[in-house]
């Protein structure tokens, strides 16, 4: 009798052993982001550290770009699954013939603004003719840039570009630039506040650009059957839906991963990105997707608007 038990022991904590390994041999993924790591980027995060993507079998690398012009790119040349990128930027890259499609939805509000000093000559988008404009990431800030400035009367050729990387707020703040278009009202605003040198932000999406989708997830179209993107789009709603329920914990999973972002500027963007994720990733907004196409269209920013389903999919 004993031996019956130790057999009937033993099978149970083999079958316990099996039923706790994951459900899926962990397989390896790649995703690039935008930007160095910040709190745009929780959801990922999140469903990072609490073991999500884990439980979904995958092994996911998140890699910060030394050039945030560079992660689509990357991943239409096969070097990525995935790279977070922007709606609007995506709309002229797949014009210009990158085979990309958007999959997820991280951020579905506006982020970006064309920002001046608070206290400096600015006080208007139309006294911008003939300054000097700083911006990071080319083709969809120039976009955003062009709309806003056509309201009030200025051509893009009317201003100065400059690149500047990285260095949004020290490029207005230093003098070396007027204003910088794609500065986050959550993030450089509130840079800017915390060193006494307030911005004052003008919103694409009431300066004449319609609503978009700030941060989504694209891929090369040739990886739409891969299924581990559906995986890996249910791994990130779980991490969303962690992050909205328990903010506090989350914050602390987040700053534990990364003890450098442990400040108060990250503490404020994290309170003030908190409203703007998108509770369901892989939902896709396909008029939203028309409404702006047919915008960059009419602003003769594309040539054309490809049908819906060939640049933006909502795969599961």
């Amino acid at each position: 009798m004993n031996s019956l038990f130790r057999t009937i022991a033993a099978v149970a904590t083999l079958m316990a052993g099996l039923t706790a390994q994951p459900l899926f041999a962990a397989e390896k993924m790649t995703v690039l982001l935008d930007w160095f790591v910040n709190p745009d980027h929780a959801p990922l995060i999140i469903a990072r550290e609490k073991g999500y993507f884990s439980d979904a079998g995958l092994d996911v690398e998140l890699i910060a770009p030394a050039d945030p012009n560079m992660p689509p790119k990357l991943v239409a040349a096969g070097k990525a699954e995935l790279a977070v990128s922007y709606q609007p930027q995506l709309h002229m890259q797949v014009s210009q013939g990158l085979p990309l499609v958007r999959v997820g939805t991280l951020v579905a509000t506006p982020l970006s603004s064309l920002v001046v000093l608070k206290d400096g000559p600015i006080k208007s988008i139309a006294q911008l003719k003939g300054r000097k404009i700083g911006y990071s990431v080319g083709g969809f800030e120039e976009a955003l840039l062009t709309a806003m400035l056509e309201k009030w009367g200025v051509k893009l050729s009317e201003v100065e570009l400059i690149n500047v990387n990285f260095s949004l707020s020290p490029s207005i703040i230093s003098g070396q630039v007027d204003a910088v278009i794609g500065a986050y009202r959550n993030f450089e605003l509130n840079q800017m506040d915390i060193i006494n040198k307030p911005g004052k932000a003008f919103y694409p999406e009431e300066e004449g650009v319609p609503p978009y989708d700030e941060l989504i997830l694209v891929a090369n179209k040739s990886s739409l059957g891969d299924k581990r993107l559906g995986r890996f789009l249910d791994a990130l709603e779980q991490g969303t839906q962690f992050l909205i329920n328990h903010p506090d914990e989350s914050w602390k999973l987040f700053i534990a991963a990364y003890k450098d972002l442990n400040d108060e500027l990250n503490k404020r963007a994290w309170r003030d990105t908190l409203p703007r994720f998108a509770l369901r990733p892989a939902a896709l907004d396909g008029t939203r997707y028309e409404r702006f196409a047919t915008f960059l269209k009419s602003k003769k920013l594309i040539k054309t608007i490809p049908a819906l389903k060939t640049y933006a999919q909502d795969i599961r």
